[in-house]
This record gives C-alpha cells, structure tokens and sequence, in this order.
C-alpha cells in the first residue's frame, strides 16, 4: 500500500535548516552548533544523538578555549571560518536528509531572528570564560630581570625568551657598544616567533630628531650582526613600553 502525503503525520517540532546552523556558528561559535544540531536531533526523535552531540560540542569548545589561551597570538579569524566549514560538514553528513524529509512534509523552520537570538548568546557564553581565563592567568606572566658588567645594566625579560637568550642578547648589546662599563643601561626583551624585540625608554620627543633615530639605526643593524637567524626589532618607547613612539626593524 502507497502512503500519500495526507497519511503522513507533519512533524510538530520545528528544526534548524542548514545555513542557519552554519550562519549562527560563525557568529556565535562551537556552542551554536552543538545547540541547533541537538534541537535538530530532539525534533527527529533521536534524543541519545542530541546527547551525544553536547558531549562532543562541550569537547570540541573546550579544545578551542584551551588552543586560544596557549596560543594566545594565532589569527583569532581562522576559528570561526573553521569550525563553520565544519558545522556545515557534519550537518550534511548526519542531518541532511531529515532536515529535507522534515520540510517535505510540511514541518516548520525556526525563524531568523532565533537564529541571530541563539548566536548571540552563545557567544557571550562562550567570551565568558575567555575574559575570566585572561583576567586570572593574565596577570600570571612575570617579569625576571639579569644585570650585566660592574654598572648593572639590566635586561628585563618574561617567559617568552631563555636565560640563554637573554644573555646572548646582552652579549650584542655589549658588541654595540650600547651596554658599557661607563653607566647603566637598561632594555626589555621579547621574542615573538623568530624575532627578538628590544624595548628601550627614551625622553618625550627623542624619535623627531634625526641623530637619535640614526642612532638607534644603527644599534639594529650592530645588533642584527650577532642574530643572522634572528630578526631584531629595536622598540622606542616613552615612560610604558605600551606606549611605543617608534619601532626600528
């Protein structure tokens, strides 16, 4: 016996249709997709995927929180082109043809603006223990300092950078003629990748005039000479050195 479209029962649930999960998840992360796909699941009648599917989002967001907080400088872009791309993978892959079944037979959409509402939240849920984790460890990375010849001059550096490293900047430092035994001198030191940037205060106004700019010039290249795998960025800055005035690279 042939079942026609009236003997079909229309599905009272409502789901979540393929651009909508991969809308919300670029907007609001991981958690979207773990939110729409159980709703999906819910609506299908398969209530141990939609459990299964918290579990790996729980897994999945928990990799990413852990990737941004130890890879604190990767491109925050790529995440949510990837994990998009993804969602959209496994939403063909394991929903597809329920979502198509479900609206050929008449069963409703969430709307848009639930789209937009859920996303929104899921990213203020997922920013939450972001800011929390930056503002805890954040204030964790602490600074060490070694002092060099009879004048003390001084490198200031943080975990970014060895002791060994530290010493063979100081070392160049010295080469240059910059740390001498005449008066003391002071540098902070960060490696970012390959490159070591070298911090150095100077008075309001310095970088305008030319001789000064020169002057720093040429410590770049005397000090470039000792790292030739090693890209050296000299960083002016004035009373903060969140407050560069010029950076010499």
């Amino acid at each position: 016996m042939t079942q026609t479209l009236e003997d079909l029962e229309i599905p009272k649930e409502k789901v979540y249709k393929n651009k909508m999960i991969w809308t919300g998840t670029f907007l609001g992360g991981p958690l979207v997709t773990g939110y729409m796909m159980a709703e999906n699941f819910k609506a299908f009648n398969e209530p141990e995927k939609a459990k299964k599917t918290w579990i790996y989002t729980i897994i999945v967001t928990s990799v990413i929180l852990g990737i941004i907080f130890l890879l604190p400088d990767a491109p925050s872009r790529i995440f949510p082109i990837a994990y998009s791309a993804i969602a959209y993978i496994l939403v063909q892959f394991f929903q597809e043809k329920n979502i198509e079944n479900h609206i050929s037979l008449g069963g409703k959409l969430f709307n848009w603006w639930r789209t937009i509402a859920v996303s929104v939240i899921g990213i203020v849920v997922l920013m939450v223990p972001i800011i929390i984790g930056f503002l805890v460890f954040g204030e964790e990375v602490q600074l060490q300092s070694k002092t060099y010849g009879p004048t003390h001059n001084e490198v200031v550096y943080d975990q970014s950078i060895t002791e060994r490293e530290v010493n063979n900047v100081a070392q160049a430092l010295k080469n240059a003629a910059f740390f001498d035994d005449a008066s003391t001198r002071y540098a902070l030191v960060k490696k970012i990748e390959n490159s070591y940037d070298i911090y150095i205060s100077v008075e309001d106004g310095a970088t305008s005039q030319y001789p000064v700019i020169q002057a720093f010039t040429n410590l770049r290249s005397d000090v470039q000479k000792s790292f030739p795998n090693n890209k050296i960025i000299i960083s002016l800055f004035v009373d903060d050195i969140d407050n560069v005035v010029k950076k010499i690279n």
